[in-house]
């Protein structure tokens, strides 16, 4: 039938069709649509109300991973010198680690990770049933998702409640998260024993090396560690930790990622520990000391929790050294001066233990830089933290002498001017006469002012200081940076002025750098975990005397290396020159001299304030030490 045709037959007598309305079916799609909402609004009311009952945490926590990571201290080389933390941990990406690493956790905790939602029911059953085998409960179930859930978001009480609230939140952590993004956090937060938290912190403690050195072996021992980290440590159950390393390593070698040859070869190959440092701080402790407050100042806050490194201008190799030389010539002093001497005078027999055993300390700068590359405070850090090096502020002494001499040589003197060194007496306070003395209490009457330096005469220094003014000298010492309160009388000539051995041991940089003070440093730079830099020291010198007057200088201190007093300091190679200086009744000694553009500056007393001995001075108590320290930094002696 043609569409025409069929169009004309359906004309015709109108059909009885009802009145139009709306379909029936459409009250029902709408009772539908409701009973839906409704359902829903009833199904997510119980959820709320379930996680309102259960108290399930939100989980920007781990959407944001924000832990507290350990702030580290490397020396000049980058190589650790501390770690401080709350928590031991340094945040580590899985493109820094080992490729293996991460599959040797995998396997020893959740072989499933990839495959399941957060949850792994087989597991749970397979711990379930050996549980009941044993009687006890010698399995859990739990996957890596809800490990992570546990640590960041839940308390260690164990109920049944908790496991709830655990697999709700695993499943939940397994919806918003990429699996590499919960392995990623599950890495750097599981605690792994010794403190350690993190396999970025274990790879240090256990081991002292960065994460991305491990080997294969080293990584299946930190693997086999979550399930009972005291238990398998390495540090306290070796055996243990080996069989658990070597379940690890087989179901590594089971699930493919190694061969069972590797796997082999790991297991016989005996984990090398990294020894427990003798001592919470070695070496090291007063210059980390000062290096921790100088970051909190920049950092404006606790440096334990900031996660930052810290990178400082300290040589370790150097430390060590200069820790043997302080304590090598303090207990020469102690060998060679009479108990009787060194007790001094006392308030009662229990400060006589005291006062018998003197202290030292010593610091070595690049002059040029202001870089400190080693600091000493004292004979024993562990027994006394009180830095001598930078809190200590001592009679100066003629270790001052070369701050007049430089201003003298501002103004019309020279090297070779003429000073008178005779008796003197000069009206002091009070109209009261003062007489400076020489050391020896002999005169040699008229000199070079070279030769008085080398001489160390006191009074030719008084004279160059009344010819050259107090004035003058005091606004050279605060361009040194001396600014501890400087005399304004002529007794500063003599160094009657308390000063940090820090300090003084810098005002000689001027005389090694052509005139330019640099102010010295610790800290070169601080990062943050992603490299950023936060702080970065830019230390420029600035000129403080001419570069006339700092070569002058620097012949005059070599002369006194050669000459005079400091003949104990000489010997080595090259240019090399400085200053003794000793306070009065020999109660403290100092050596401040520099080999080419390193400046070392030594200081010996008591913390008592006793003297040393009648013998002892800068030239045969401190200059010995410089000697020792700058023989061994340069290779010379052994």
């Amino acid at each position: 039938m043609s569409p025409v045709r069929q169009k004309t037959e359906s004309r015709g007598k109108p059909r009885n069709r009802p009145l139009r309305r709306k379909p029936y079916g459409e009250k029902h799609i709408i009772f539908f649509i409701f009973g839906i909402a409704l359902l829903v609004n009833v199904f997510l009311g119980s959820l709320l109300l379930v996680s309102v009952l259960l108290d399930i945490p939100d989980l920007k926590t781990v959407a944001h991973y924000r832990p507290l990571q350990a702030s580290e201290i490397v020396d000049r080389n980058g190589r650790i010198i501390e770690r401080l933390f709350i928590e031991n941990r340094t945040l580590v990406s899985l493109e820094k680690m080992p490729s293996l690493l991460p599959k040797a956790f995998v396997a020893a905790e959740d072989g499933r990770f990839y495959e399941h939602p957060g949850l792994d029911a087989w597991s749970v059953f397979r711990a379930a049933v050996v549980n009941l085998k044993k009687g006890r409960r010698s399995q859990g179930g739990s996957t890596i998702t809800q490990q992570v859930a546990r640590s960041l978001l839940l308390t260690p009480e164990k109920n049944y409640i908790r496991k709830l609230r655990e697999a709700i939140l695993a499943w939940r952590i397994d919806s918003l998260l990429t699996k590499d993004e919960i392995l990623y956090i599950y890495l750097n937060q599981i605690y792994l024993g010794n403190g350690a938290y993190g396999v970025a912190a274990a790879a240090q403690e256990y081991f002292g090396k960065s994460v991305s050195q491990l080997n294969l072996g080293e990584m299946a021992l930190l693997a086999g560690l979550p399930q009972a980290p005291s238990r398998y440590s390495p540090r306290r159950h070796l055996q243990r930790a080996q069989e658990r390393q070597r379940y690890v390593l087989n179901r590594m070698a089971e699930d493919g990622y190694v061969s069972a040859d590797e796997a082999s070869e790991a297991f016989n190959r005996v984990p090398e520990l990294r020894p427990i440092p003798v001592g919470s701080h070695g070496d090291h402790g007063y210059f980390s000391q000062l290096v921790r407050k100088q970051a909190r100042k920049i950092l404006g806050g606790s440096v334990n929790r900031a996660g930052v490194k810290i990178y400082t201008t300290l040589d370790q190799d150097e430390q060590a050294l200069a820790v043997r030389a302080v304590r090598a010539g303090v207990m020469a002093v102690v060998e060679r001066t009479p108990a009787v001497e060194q007790t001094g005078e006392v308030d009662g027999a229990d400060d006589i233990e005291d006062v018998m055993v003197p202290q030292g300390a010593l610091v070595s700068l690049d002059a040029c830089t202001g870089r400190v590359r080693t600091l000493v405070g004292g004979v024993d850090f562990e027994e006394s933290p009180f830095d001598r090096a930078t809190q200590a502020r001592r009679p100066a002494g003629s270790v001052f002498k070369p701050v007049v001499y430089a201003a003298a040589l501002e103004q019309k003197w020279t090297p070779e001017s003429l000073i008178l060194d005779a008796p003197l007496t000069v009206t002091g306070q009070g109209d009261k006469p003062w007489r400076p003395k020489n050391f020896s209490d002999t005169y040699k009457g008229e000199m070079t002012l070279q030769q008085a330096l080398v001489e160390s005469s006191n009074v030719a220094a008084v004279r160059l200081l009344q010819e050259t003014g107090v004035s003058r000298v005091r606004t050279l010492a605060r361009n040194l940076e001396l600014n501890e309160p400087i005399r304004a009388n002529l007794s500063l000539a003599l160094g009657a002025t308390d000063v940090s051995l820090m300090n003084m041991s810098a005002s000689y940089s001027p005389f090694v750098c052509n005139g330019r003070f640099v102010r010295p440093r610790l800290i070169d730079r601080i990062e943050d975990g992603n490299g950023r830099v936060l702080y970065a020291s830019e230390q420029e010198g600035r000129r403080v005397v001419s570069r006339k007057t700092a070569e002058s200088m620097q012949t005059m201190l070599e002369a006194v290396l050669h000459e005079g007093t400091g003949k104990r300091a000489a010997g080595l190679p090259g240019s090399s020159g400085g200053k003794t200086g000793t306070s009065d009744d020999s109660r403290d000694a100092w050596f401040i001299g520099f080999h080419g553009d390193r400046i070392t500056g030594i200081w010996v007393g008591h913390d008592h304030n006793a003297s040393l001995g009648i013998q002892e001075n800068g030239g045969r108590t401190a200059a010995p030490i410089w000697r020792d320290y700058m023989g061994r930094v340069s290779g010379l002696d052994e």
